[in-house]
């Protein structure tokens, strides 16, 4: 049965010594904001991370990451699931149920707005982008006497924080269910930690939280991700300079004050908020279980 209330998503990790999102069509240079200094992180980059964990758990996805023509991958999924239409397909693969599909093969066509979105992901604080050298393992050519060079990118450190929010409208349409919820946030934290590639190495997930709404509420808090700020645990502001040379979470807290305020000014409509954090990161200005008592679950991993 599609899920009937809405939920908001606030997710965030850090990255140490890493590329968060290579820009392919920038020589692979991480994404960046040059005016504010932020790191960005594509919604594609944060679906793929789910993905990735879903597969690696068995589950049924329609982008599995491999090189397939559409008409190839779709009739393999006929056949794994007995079915003969594409539209009966994209129902049994949790990625198209929650993200959406745009399909067009042969005389069968169709699109599906996904429930869950998710907006790009900024860095909480201004963060560098290093330029690092080193030598190839191979010459380029047969009678070079040395090695060619290679050149890659790194953040030194940043936090992230990502946005999103499930609709409970478009589920009726794509058939997304509570479960399937539950599958996406188990695996944005998941998948993230089981990012262990030579580019991917150090990402941590840091902090989830979820609001769940009552059935029947169409409102939302919007735009979490703006609503939080990186301070020191003393809550003084940190400088430009001091936000840049950030290399860990030491003597930095999380203000969440702002979704605190407006998460009271909803409490009658929020059937349930759950908080998974990292021991390693404190949230300061957060009073949500003196509002919501029972409703309020949190948990340190």
């Amino acid at each position: 049965m599609a899920f009937a209330g809405r939920r908001e998503f606030f997710f965030a990790y850090t990255v140490t010594d890493a590329n968060p999102n290579g820009d392919p069509l920038n020589a692979n240079h991480p994404r960046y904001d040059e005016d504010t200094e932020q790191i960005l992180v594509s919604d594609v980059r944060v679906k793929r991370t789910v993905r990735d964990q879903w597969l690696r758990e068995g589950k049924s996805v329609f982008v599995d990451g491999e090189t397939n023509t559409l008409k190839d991958r779709v009739e393999t999924l006929r056949k794994a699931f007995g079915v003969t239409k594409g539209e009966e397909a994209m129902r049994h693969c949790v990625d198209t149920r929650l993200f959406g599909v745009t399909f067009a093969l042969g005389k069968e066509a169709f699109s599906w707005t996904g429930p869950v979105q998710f907006k790009w992901g900024r860095s909480l604080h201004r963060a560098k982008v290093e330029t690092v050298q080193g030598t190839a393992a191979f010459a380029t050519k047969e009678t070079s006497g040395q090695r060619s060079f290679r050149s890659e990118y790194r953040v030194p450190f940043c936090l992230i924080g990502v946005y999103g929010i499930a609709n409970q409208h478009p589920s009726a349409t794509t058939g997304a269910t509570e479960e399937d919820l539950d599958a996406l946030v188990e695996a944005l934290w998941k998948g993230t930690a089981n990012l262990i590639t030579r580019s991917k190495m150090e990402h941590r997930p840091r902090l989830l939280l979820e609001i769940r709404y009552r059935n029947g509420f169409d409102g939302a808090i919007g735009s979490l991700d703006e609503k939080v700020r990186l301070v020191r645990r003393d809550g003084s502001v940190l400088s430009e300079e001091d936000q840049r040379m950030l290399r860990t979470l030491g003597g930095v807290a999380l203000d969440m004050a702002g979704i605190a305020e407006r998460l009271a000014a909803l409490q009658d409509s929020v059937a349930a908020v759950h908080l998974l954090r990292d021991a390693d990161l404190v949230p300061t200005g957060w009073n949500a279980g003196d509002v919501l008592g029972e409703r309020y679950r949190e948990e340190t991993r």
